[in-house]
């Protein structure tokens, strides 16, 4: 059977797409391309050698991460992050790693999800020499791994679609005040609060580690 040209096309401008919103994702979440930046769709285009409309599809979904806005005549800019926006995403966190938390503990095969939370732990430990970015994702990769042990896809949707913000958070921060939450002994709290079964106290552990997390980084 010989392939379809149209098809082949679909493919080709999908990986295209995905390439240039990992590489501006990432640009926007490390602090290469600042907040505050307004991004010029001609400049960018003609910098990573993309079409203009694939270069706005990659902006959209951007947008709907909430790493960029549309200000006057649809200018899209690099969000800067407030206090009171770090507090809300926080908030929502809190929320839905609860969700999670509470689901693991009334399992019965809890000691499983426990014991792959614990590697994860241990892996923050093994970075606690590492560069800000390796830390930054054990850091993740744990609250991440937390919901997908759930196997709630649309928690692990929910979380995934914070991931850049949270990214950002960090970044307005400071390293120094990021590298705070990422003391592995606080997330092993969560761990054991998990082991126990009780789910009010697990949601309650979570709930103080995102409280205490928004804290450090807007003080």
């Amino acid at each position: 059977m010989s392939a379809d040209p149209m098809s082949l096309l679909r493919l080709e401008k999908t990986s295209l797409r995905e390439q240039a919103l990992s590489s501006l994702r990432r640009a926007i979440t490390s602090g290469q391309i600042r907040p505050g930046t307004h991004l010029v769709e001609t400049e960018l285009s003609d910098a990573m050698q993309i079409s203009r409309g694939t270069l706005r599809e990659a902006m959209r979904q951007l947008q709907q991460e909430g790493l960029i806005s549309a200000g006057a005549r649809g200018r899209m800019t690099v969000r800067h992050l407030d206090a009171k926006e770090i507090r809300d995403i926080f908030s929502v966190r809190a929320a839905l790693e609860s969700l999670a938390v509470r689901e693991l503990s009334d399992r019965e095969d809890r000691e499983d999800a426990v014991e792959v939370l614990r590697d994860a732990v241990r892996e923050m430990e093994r970075r606690e020499t590492a560069s800000i970015e390796d830390r930054i994702e054990a850091d993740l990769n744990f609250h991440r791994r937390m919901c997908q042990l759930t196997g709630n896809e649309t928690l692990v949707h929910s979380w995934t679609s914070l991931e850049g913000s949270i990214r950002m958070s960090i970044m307005f921060a400071g390293v120094d005040r990021g590298i705070r939450n990422m003391d592995a002994r606080r997330h092993l709290d969560i761990v054991d609060a998990i082991a126990t079964g009780d789910a009010d106290r697990a949601a309650a552990t979570v709930t103080a580690h995102m409280m205490a997390a928004a804290d450090t980084l807007v003080a």
